[in-house]
């Protein structure tokens, strides 16, 4: 990585201090995520450059809504996006990644081997059926999505993992008022509120995105989520 200090420089300005050792975690990532994408379609994103702006300081700009100790779930992981960078700033959190391919969840676990990441799991499936599980459903302080789907959808995917009191940071593009008008009432109708809606400009860049945070206030009806979302 030839954008060492770049790297620390941008997460300050968003609030994210890296020391030595998070520096060598982001590289370390970045060297397998372009090594993997040879073998997998994980992204098109492959310019040192673009990967430091569009997903390692992107992703960090959720972790100052998580706390230390929080769990978390990342719903449609991918390529560990937000949850691996999290993770690496938030050594003690909690984290799960769920992805519904199963060959990106291979490549996530060699990841977590290879930086020694720990209290950090896996799922292969999909967040339909994991959030009707009692294991998963409504265990979690923080759920993580970065732009899996349309936010009425997203939410009914991912709101029924979080606990009461418990928040969802939801990662959308810069044009996101017209999806919170639609899924504002099914948000409710899901049992969460609508906290924060923010939009960031990425350190140095014309890049940019909204973060809109939702904290549970009752229990999902068990009815959600449905197998077809309309």
């Amino acid at each position: 990585m030839q954008n060492k200090e770049k790297l620390v420089e941008k997460a300050h300005k968003i609030g994210v201090a890296l020391d030595l050792f998070h520096v060598e975690q982001f590289e370390k990532y970045q060297e397998l995520l372009l090594e993997w994408n040879e073998k997998i379609n994980l992204t098109a994103i492959t310019e040192e450059e673009e990967i430091l702006n569009k997903h390692f300081i992107d992703s960090l700009t959720c972790a100052t809504y998580i706390k230390e100790n929080d769990s978390v779930i990342d719903i449609g992981s991918g390529a560990g996006f937000p949850g691996i960078p999290i993770k690496i700033v938030r050594k003690n959190v909690k984290m799960t990644l769920l992805d519904s391919l199963n060959k990106r969840i291979v490549y996530l676990k060699d990841v977590i081997e290879k930086l020694g990441l720990m209290d950090i799991e896996t799922i292969h499936g999909r967040a339909e059926e994991f959030g009707r599980n009692a294991a998963y459903r409504e265990k979690y302080d923080v759920v993580t999505a970065r732009a899996v789907a349309n936010l009425k959808v997203l939410s009914e995917y991912c709101l029924p993992f979080i606990k009461v009191g418990g928040r969802f940071v939801c990662m959308k593009g810069s044009e996101y008022q017209e999806e919170v008008a639609e899924a504002k009432a099914h948000i409710k109708l899901l049992g969460c509120e609508i906290r924060e809606m923010k939009e960031i400009v990425l350190p140095d860049t014309d890049i940019k995105h909204s973060i809109i945070v939702m904290e549970k206030v009752k229990n999902t009806d068990k009815k959600y989520p449905r197998n077809k979302i309309k």
